[in-house]
């Protein structure tokens, strides 16, 4: 009796606080009921990235019916289609502008200068950005808008990058950074986009601006 007695309080005092649960429902899984859930905000730019990266229209209708959500949901995201392509052109340079900024040699001017000059021929040579000026009818406004949503971002990155080099004491602008980060972008607009050909791609004469307006040699 009292063996019995000292298994059964053994067996409590291991036990306290865990449920007792039969083993077959432990074993279980839950079965999940419901909706699957929604397609978010990133879902959108995945997808109309990876649409622009093969060369085709960024098409609402058909990103809308891809991931099940009405073009009411992406719209009031986005603001509008051009909102969504604007942010999708940025998501797409973001990468260009990594590489370049790692890859570029030198300090100051001249790390400024070789990265602006790998960004520009990066842009120069991509095929998507070739494809969306050729079947975009407002492509041009829509990378070069000052209210848009791609031009205040590049000028943004690229001013980030010259203070970068200021605040090492490596350069010392001409002008406010933020003046020469928007000058900076203008040139690159002018120098590779042309109203009629898409792509104007003049990067050495490009090279050879920039490098007066940082105030080192070509």
């Amino acid at each position: 009796m009292a063996a019995r007695v000292s298994i059964q309080l053994s067996w409590n005092v291991s036990n306290v606080g865990y449920p007792r649960v039969p083993v077959r429902g432990a074993l279980e899984t839950p079965v999940r009921r419901g909706r699957p859930p929604a397609a978010s905000r990133d879902d959108v730019l995945d997808v109309a990235l990876r649409r622009y990266l093969r060369g085709e229209r960024i098409d609402v209708r058909a990103i809308a019916a891809e991931l099940g959500l009405g073009r009411s949901t992406i719209y009031r995201w986005f603001g509008s289609r051009e909102g969504l392509v604007g942010e999708v052109l940025v998501r797409a340079a973001e990468p260009v502008l990594a590489e370049a900024r790692a890859a570029a040699g030198g300090r100051g001017a001249t790390a400024l200068l070789d990265t602006f000059d790998r960004i520009n021929r990066a842009f120069a040579a991509a095929p998507a950005l070739r494809a969306f000026l050729e079947q975009e009818r407002d492509a041009l406004r829509i990378l070069t808008s000052s209210v848009g949503v791609v031009q205040p971002r590049m000028v943004e990155k690229v001013t980030a990058m010259i203070e970068d080099e200021v605040r090492a004491g490596a350069f010392d602008p001409p002008v406010e950074p933020p003046t020469l980060g928007y000058a900076i972008v203008r040139l690159a607009e002018a120098f590779l986009y042309n109203d009629t050909e898409g792509i104007r791609g003049d990067v050495e004469r490009l090279r050879e601006v920039e490098a007066a307006l940082l105030g080192v040699q070509a």
